[in-house]
């Protein structure tokens, strides 16, 4: 009995028309280099392919816990004011554990209410220790983690949005895996290396520090300004004006910041009342409470902006600010842009050493694709030719589906922007493979039962009947395989495991939908009696 197969070929010329337009989109030509560059501008090419920026970046973790810290130095010193607790100072004694705050000089009689205040407020995070006269309190080594932790994943989103700027398409930033607190950037196409680290350098941290002293000629005079011995909570910096100057002017600040880069709202490029290139910012709403407190209080004082750990301006405070403001000073246009930038986006919390920079040549990767391409054409005709001359008449329907499965594999990279790496070429090689086996099982039932003697029809049925739960267990396994790679594997695994994964799902239905429509349409035109060839 002949079926009526319309529907079906209706969906697999549906189908296929869909794909090819996910891998080519609407050429503006039907030549070979207008296709060509109509698939290159929907299927991208990774790294390796393509060539690009790769660098390795190691997050300096401690300075994002000493900022947490210089915090809670200012919350102890308000919370023991607010109880009227007198106390000498609160300092972080040794620099290299900035994890470690001594409260020092507090009145022996009033010690439990210290304690009690301690217990109240940072018994959380802290651990605490002391009596009398002097306490300390340590980070407890869980928040610590925690807090490196959490320093790494904003870096990492903090340079995303920056990379952004760059316009890369599928750019790879995320925690490398060789080592601690390390983040891996790869953008494709990127051969700027200069550009790539000063869109990633301009994510130093900015802050507004009260003034203490300055400007001296040099440290030594910085230092005898203050008796010779920097006190614990303040600090040396040096002036580094936006356009280079000449000067190295040094400042003694408040080691604490008033305001920093996660107090930023917005920012704006813009120019001042006098003319001079500006940054106009709004601060959060508590970073403006605490800015309002602060400049009130200081009205005639000098604070400094810092920015990357140096005095960028120093401004004179002239009245109260709340949320919004100005930083203005000799600023090129670049400059105030990539400020301004910075700020809207937020800073890093805590600053990046480099490890390790280069840019891929793109020599590397046109001989990486020539190759894989090569190798891909090469395994597909070979395969193409076994099947034709071992299967004969029906190696004709396994060649048309591994065409298809291949349009299919395409399709799905151009419609989903999909990054191809030579692992990724690798993948669909392995996909081609896996294409024939599954079209050998269905062929070699299909052949046992001819010689069962069974009916062209029916040898056709038991043969896809029986052949699909074994199709079905080996693509299962070999999927859960690619999901593995995929959620632990790095960038070039992961897209050797996007191709595999998806090149299989397509083979299930190129393999066992379309090939078996292919056979009923043969079926339906043999003469009663007559067998397929296989």
């Amino acid at each position: 009995m002949k079926k009526n197969l319309q529907g079906r070929i209706a969906l697999i010329v549906a189908v296929l028309v869909v794909f090819i337009y996910g891998i080519f989109g609407v050429p503006s030509g039907v030549t070979g280099p207008k296709l060509l560059e109509s698939m290159t501008k929907r299927i991208h090419l990774g790294l390796d392919l393509r060539g690009g920026a790769h660098l390795i970046l190691q997050v300096v973790v401690s300075e994002a816990v000493s900022a947490e810290t210089d915090s809670a130095v200012a919350r102890i010193q308000q919370n023991l004011k607010s109880a009227n607790l007198s106390f000498s100072q609160v300092i972080k004694p040794d620099p290299t554990k900035p994890q470690i705050i001594h409260i020092e000089g507090t009145d022996a009689a009033k010690s439990s209410d210290v304690r009690s205040m301690l217990d109240a407020k940072f018994s959380n995070e802290y651990d605490i220790s002391g009596a009398g006269t002097s306490f300390a309190i340590t980070m407890k080594p869980q928040v610590q983690q925690a807090l490196e932790k959490k320093t790494v994943q904003q870096a990492i989103e903090t340079i995303r949005d920056r990379v952004d700027t760059l316009g890369v398409s599928e750019p790879v930033i995320q925690e490398y895996g060789l080592g601690d607190n390390q983040i891996l950037v790869e953008l494709p196409g990127i051969e700027d290396l200069d550009r790539v680290k000063s869109i990633i350098q301009s994510t130093a941290r900015l802050e507004i520090h009260p003034v203490v002293g300055g400007p001296y000629q040099d440290e030594q005079a910085a230092m005898a300004s203050v008796g010779g011995a920097l006190p614990a909570d303040e600090q040396i910096a040096h002036f580094a004006g936006m356009q280079g100057s000449d000067s190295d002017s040094v400042y003694v600040l408040e080691r604490i910041p008033v305001v920093a880069g996660s107090d930023f709202r917005s920012a704006d490029p813009g120019t001042s009342d006098t003319g001079q290139r500006a940054v106009r910012f709004t601060l959060t709403n508590e970073a403006g409470d605490r800015f309002y407190d602060y400049t009130k209080a200081n009205v005639g004082h000098a604070m400094a902006v810092v920015l990357g750990g140096r005095v960028r301006e120093v401004a004179n405070i002239r009245s109260a600010i709340r949320d919004s403001g100005e930083i203005e000073g000799t600023f090129s246009q670049d400059e105030v842009e990539t400020l301004s930038k910075m700020l809207r986006t937020g800073a890093l919390p805590a600053s990046l050493n480099y490890l390790e920079d280069r840019t891929v040549g793109a020599s590397l990767g046109a001989d990486s694709i020539k190759e894989g391409v090569t190798a891909a054409i090469v395994g597909v005709l070979l395969v193409m030719v076994f099947m034709l001359i071992y299967y004969r008449g029906s190696g004709i329907n396994a060649d048309l589906a591994l065409i298809l499965n291949l349009v299919i594999l395409l399709g799905f990279m151009g419609f989903s922007g999909a990054t191809l790496t030579l692992p990724g070429i690798a993948g669909v090689i392995l996909t081609i493979g896996m294409g024939v086996d599954s079209n050998v099982l269905i062929f070699e039932r299909i052949r046992e039962e001819i010689r069962a003697g069974k009916a062209a029809s029916a040898a056709v049925e038991q043969g896809f009947g029986h052949a699909w739960v074994t199709i079905i267990d080996t693509h299962v396994t070999t999927i859960v395989s690619a999901a593995i790679l995929f959620l632990f594997g790095t960038g070039p695994v992961k897209g050797f495991a996007v191709t595999l994964t998806f090149g299989l799902a397509a083979n299930l239905f190129t393999a066992v939908y379309v090939s078996r429509v292919i056979f009923e349409a043969h079926l339906n035109k043999l003469k009663p009696g007559e067998m397929v060839s296989i």
